[in-house]
């Protein structure tokens, strides 16, 4: 699948996602514009990203397309910690 394709096919994934699994009381659906990758590539005939929205939830998601069987495939993320650990 070309990049461009891929990538709008992440946004529309992760605002249909985002919009049934969202809390319901917040009353807040995004568009394809609150998504942005984060990261992208594409090896052989598959694909994969990692996207995220301007939604302040910690959510992180990596999408990746199996070329050979024509799927998507979907993980969602909570962001819990970032720190940093030093390394001698």
């Amino acid at each position: 699948m070309k990049n461009n394709v891929f990538e709008n096919l992440c946004k529309k994934t992760i605002v249909e996602y985002f919009n049934e699994n969202a809390e319901k009381t917040d009353l807040y659906k995004i568009t394809e514009e609150n998504v942005f990758i984060v990261w992208s590539c594409k090896t052989l005939q598959n694909n994969k990203a990692m996207v995220s929205t301007t939604v302040s939830d910690g959510m992180y998601y990596e999408l990746t397309y199996n070329g050979d069987k024509k799927e998507l495939y979907l993980d969602a993320y909570k962001k819990w910690e970032n720190k940093a650990i030093k390394v001698d």
